[in-house]
């Protein structure tokens, strides 16, 4: 994961000619949502029920609800890329965008910041456990579809980000957030595995 993120920020994408997917953009796009996939399978698939749902403390979250939100925020960034294509060409993308792909890749995976995840993606407990893991895997295989298909110049549709500092980001840039995204609470949810009191099993 770490080499694909490093491939990604050596590249010159804001340099890159015209608003569609350059065809190293698109392979290490894939490669970020396949890597990212396999991470979050691996960290919960073998999960009892009881380590699922453990909370170090009321405020904090279980891998139960690190999922959730992963899940529900799988579907709400894929929706915003939709928008955003909807939306007219912006004349001015590139202005608007610049440095944000590198911002994303700066950031996300690592967890640098924090941030209150909008309400609607918010974990509330009402998702069983296979609606979390059915959830994601049905979102992340249209995503990956539509990278491998996408024909469209993503890079000059834009849509708003609730964070100023994102605001706003391309169609590219909202299906790059996904993985990235995805990976930050990867980490969350090892960091809940490695807390003292996590069941043993």
């Amino acid at each position: 994961m770490k080499t694909t993120l490093t491939l990604f920020l050596s590249a010159a994408f804001c340099s890159a000619a015209g608003a569609n997917l350059t065809a190293q953009e698109r392979t290490q796009l894939l490669q970020l949502l396949n890597n990212s996939r396999q991470e979050f399978l691996k960290a919960v698939s073998t999960l009892s029920d009881e380590q699922w749902k453990w909370k170090a403390a009321p405020e904090r979250w279980s891998v139960a609800e690190c999922s959730e939100h992963i899940a529900l925020s799988e579907a709400a960034l894929f929706a915003k890329a939709q928008t955003a294509i909807k939306n007219a060409p912006d004349p001015d993308w590139e202005k608007k965008t610049a440095g944000k792909t590198e911002i994303l890749l700066r950031v996300m995976a690592p967890r640098l910041g924090k941030a209150q995840a909008p309400e609607e993606i918010q974990p509330r407990g009402k998702m069983s456990r296979s609606e979390i893991m059915n959830s994601f895997a049905e979102n992340r295989a249209r995503t990956l579809r539509f990278v491998e298909e996408t024909q469209l110049p993503l890079k000059e549709h834009l849509t708003d980000h609730p964070f100023p500092v994102f605001n706003p980001l391309n169609a590219y840039q909202w299906v790059l957030y996904i993985p990235l995204h995805s990976m930050r609470h990867d980490k969350q949810i090892e960091e809940v595995k490695a807390t003292p009191g996590f069941p043993s099993n």
